[in-house]
């Protein structure tokens, strides 16, 4: 063995010996899984790619961090919690980040977001190529798949490497996998390619001819290493007996170095062990604080300083308008519009893509159905700089990323201590009204709200859509925007309610008071989205047949929320209804009587949230207007509570 090669794979070994070590003195907080046994893979792999090109780690990844950054001291110093850490602590044993090094310890979400930075070098230009890093237990997760799909598809530079050390945590591999993995990889086009860690040699050559073949070609690969884990998954979990490991134990290339050549094996670890000691003694005691950690660019503050102007109408329906700010947004360069069925002539289940790809042929892409796939993709387009615009076509469908949203979107800014921003943009359309059914119908905003990190920004037919997108487009940080699909044929006051002024404020993402132009309010309305306009379609049965006055503020960023606007207003009249697509139970009302009571606990406004029934959407006509918001329900409710 090549003494240097010997040195690398000690000083992951006995940095993660040491980290084991130090995790049983009690100064260590969390987990630390090894790759103990594993290292010729990290060296193999991590250890051969440029400093441009980019590495995705998983939970193991201490191996690949220091092949890749040749950083001990920051990863000895985050897993001990101290500022000196890579994340500062953050991140700890597994989320790590280091200049083009990540990773994270959700199984498999990594790779699509590692595909979607490899797309992002491919539309750069720039030759520079990425690897991914699973187990053969992650081989259970379907966003592998989707993403090889389409990564194949679209000649993504990347290469996927799956260490296979035979067991899924605990969970031997002959019990949980079917098939043939070969043919699993090139089943979806990748070229598959095969080595083991004891055949060191072979595996860092096969490594650096296989990167130099996707450096040429832009074509993904498989890589299946086949290696063995000797140390327990996590600290001393192990339920594996000493007679299973033992055969492992003799042929690991450390310990036949070692047996063969104890002098230079116990020189060159000497040698390891003072420089690991030295390290130690330089990390500094500081921890991060509670207050530098929390500070957040992207959080919301109530403004007090905002004014109102009057809207002014436009005969488009509102889908010609998002995709006319869509394109303005998609003249940045740096902007991808990403979704299912979006290619001309097509454009869309709903048309809001309608001709942007025969505009910028280059920068829209038609994906699978692969929701997760698609959301992760995006997030690596954007964690390279990319301005990514994700569609997916109906809001029901936005659960099956929540995983890419909550686990990565959300969490990548604070997890890596602040190194990185994520601007995504996810947009969606809610809502029933067209007989679509229980899984088509759906208004899931409540499930958006509240994630850290993420505005959740909602349209409604008041306003010109350049006011949302615009600002969109500015933000470093996750954004979803929630559509609702029955406003999609609106023009803007094309029919405004007589004796009511429609105005928006200043806010960044404004908000809309329709106000009684010569009369004092009697109550407050609050609604978003496609609730507005239900609110709006009451404001006159209210007044002529009950005389009551309602005032209607329709906030835009419904997440974090500004609640000084609705205050202002209900402080006025003493009534506030909540409005919501959404059934009732955890939602935006519930949200806003929350904020009300917090900020002003002395109050004697009286709320009432008016909502869809909590219940599967029903296709039939009558039925569905039932179960959904609707105007009676609203008027019936608000009689209900106003004293006459």
């Amino acid at each position: 063995m090549n003494l240097n090669t010997l040195k690398e794979a000690l000083l992951i070994r006995r940095t993660e010996e040491k980290l084991l070590e130090l995790f049983s003195q009690g100064k260590l907080n969390g987990t630390v899984h090894t790759c103990i046994g594993e290292e010729m893979s990290a060296i193999a792999f991590a250890g051969q790619l440029k400093k441009d090109d980019f590495i995705f780690s998983n939970h193991r990844c201490h191996g690949h961090y220091l092949a890749y950054t040749k950083d001990t001291k920051g990863l000895l110093a985050e897993l001990m919690g101290r500022k000196d850490g890579t994340c500062a602590g953050v991140g700890s044993s597994q989320h790590l980040c280091e200049g083009n090094f990540y990773s994270n310890g959700i199984q498999g979400g990594i790779v699509p977001v590692a595909a979607g930075m490899a797309l992002a070098n491919k539309l750069k230009g720039n030759n520079n190529i990425g690897a991914v890093f699973i187990g053969d237990g992650t081989l259970g997760q379907g966003v592998i798949y989707e993403t090889m799909n389409m990564a194949s598809n679209w000649d993504v530079p990347l290469v996927i490497i799956c260490e296979d050390n035979g067991y899924a945590q605990t969970t031997i591999k002959d019990t949980s996998f079917s098939g043939d993995l070969r043919k699993r990889a090139e089943g979806f086009g990748l070229s598959y390619k095969e080595g083991s860690t004891w055949e060191y040699e072979e595996l860092i050559d096969q490594a650096e001819k296989t990167f130099s073949e996707v450096r040429e070609t832009h074509k993904p690969v498989f890589f299946h290493v086949k290696t063995y884990r000797l140390a327990s998954h996590s600290k001393g979990d192990d339920t594996r007996s000493e007679s299973v490991i033992a055969p492992f134990r003799k042929i690991d290339p450390i310990n036949v170095f070692a047996a063969n050549n104890p002098a230079e094996y116990s020189s060159i670890l000497s040698e390891v062990d003072d420089e690991i000691q030295k390290v130690l003694s330089s990390i500094s005691d500081e921890e991060l604080t509670l207050d530098e950690y929390l500070n957040n660019t992207n959080s919301s503050l109530t403004r007090s300083d905002y004014e109102w102007t009057d809207i002014k109408p436009s005969s488009l329906r509102l889908v010609e308008r998002l995709n006319k700010s869509l394109k303005k947004c998609m003249d940045d360069e740096n902007s991808i519009f990403i979704g299912e069925d979006v290619l001309s002539p097509y454009g869309g289940a709903f048309k809001v893509a309608a001709d942007l790809s025969t505009d910028y042929p280059q920068r829209v892409f038609s994906t699978p159905i692969s929701e997760a796939g698609l959301i992760g993709m995006s997030n690596g387009l954007a964690l390279a700089g990319m301005k990514p615009y994700a569609e997916i076509m109906f809001g029901d469908f936005i659960l099956l990323a929540l995983d890419q949203i909550i686990n990565h979107a959300s969490k990548f800014y604070h997890m890596y201590n602040k190194q990185v921003t994520c601007p995504i943009v996810i947009r969606t359309p809610m809502g029933g009204g067209r007989g679509y059914g229980p899984t088509h119908s759906q208004t899931l905003d409540k499930f958006m709200l509240g994630i850290d990190n993420v505005k959740l920004v909602a349209i409604n037919k008041f306003l010109d859509t350049d006011a949302i997108y615009q600002p969109v487009h500015k933000e470093s940080h996750p954004v979803i925007v929630i559509e609702n699909k029955i406003d999609y044929g609106s023009t803007l006051l094309s029919k405004p309610k007589l004796g009511f002024s429609y105005q928006q404020s200043s806010h960044t993402y404004p908000v809309v008071k329709i106000a009684p132009k010569s009369i004092k309010p009697t109550i407050t309305i609050v609604a978003y989205g496609g609730a507005a306009g239900v609110a709006e379609d009451i404001l006159l049965p209210l007044f002529k047949e009950h005389e009551i006055v309602a005032e209607i503020i329709v906030p835009s960023l419904i997440s974090p929320l500004d609640i000084s606007p609705i205050i202002k207003s209900a402080a006025k009249t003493g009534y506030l209804f909540v409005m919501e697509e959404n059934s009732k139970t955890g939602g935006f009302g519930s949200e806003v009587v929350a904020k009300l009571q917090e900020t002003d606990a002395d109050n004697k406004i009286e709320c009432c949230r008016i909502s869809s029934v909590q219940c599967p959407i029903p296709s039939i006509k009558n039925l569905e207007t039932e179960a959904l918001l609707n105007s009676q329900t609203a008027i019936t409710t608000i009689l209900s509570r106003v004293q006459q």
